[in-house]
């Protein structure tokens, strides 16, 4: 849908930002335990640039997640992915998740929505599943920060619930927290490495 913004528009919001501040993950109603979760992807480096096909210039399927180090109290996992750079008042929500097994460690691609892989709740779009990276033409790199939490107990969310609801159902159950950040952009100059170069 943002791929039809204009360069100049998307030029024009460069500094308009929701903000990292407003991430779930910055938000201090949540007591956050003082262990860290450990998720990484396979498709993609911490802070790199997201492969096109996990976005709305590809296939649009959800990259793959592996973590480690979940709290052994831990009965669950809730997962939220934003958008902190959308030019909006808030963060835009690109996946919502709950009630993963504590204990699985993986999400395969794809499987952001699959009716094996928790319970989802709606993204910005007002859709439950993956909302596929679609930044406006011109207007940076945007980063989409994919947000796991090891929860005490099991969140009494309803189906298809949204950020709101989520925040005050995990308030105050979460034991550990962890952050993997990929990034993407439209209209900026590739800085992914050439196939067969090695990146330092």
């Amino acid at each position: 849908m943002l791929e039809h913004v204009p360069a100049w528009l998307g030029n024009l919001l460069r500094g308009r930002r929701a903000g990292h501040e407003k991430l779930v993950a910055a938000d201090p109603a949540l007591t956050v335990g003082a262990d860290a979760i450990n998720l990484t992807s396979p498709a993609f480096a911490s802070g790199g640039r997201l492969p096109v096909r996990f976005t709305a210039d590809g296939e649009g399927v959800s990259p793959p997640l592996v973590w480690t180090g979940v709290p052994e109290a831990a009965v669950s996992l809730a997962l939220i992915v934003e958008d902190p750079d959308a030019p909006t008042t808030a963060p835009l929500v690109h996946a919502l998740i709950w009630n993963l097994p504590a204990e699985t460690g993986r999400l395969a691609e794809g499987a952001i929505g699959a009716t094996d892989a928790g319970e989802t709740g709606r993204n910005s779009y007002l859709r439950e599943g993956w909302l596929p990276p679609d930044p406006p033409t011109g207007h940076g790199d945007h980063d989409y920060v994919f947000q796991m939490f090891a929860l005490s107990s099991l969140p009494e969310l309803d189906e298809g619930a949204g950020r709101g609801a989520f925040v005050e159902a995990i308030a105050g159950r979460v034991l550990a927290t962890g952050v993997l950040i990929g990034t993407y952009s439209r209209g900026e100059t590739d800085t992914v490495a050439p196939q067969g170069a090695v990146v330092a």
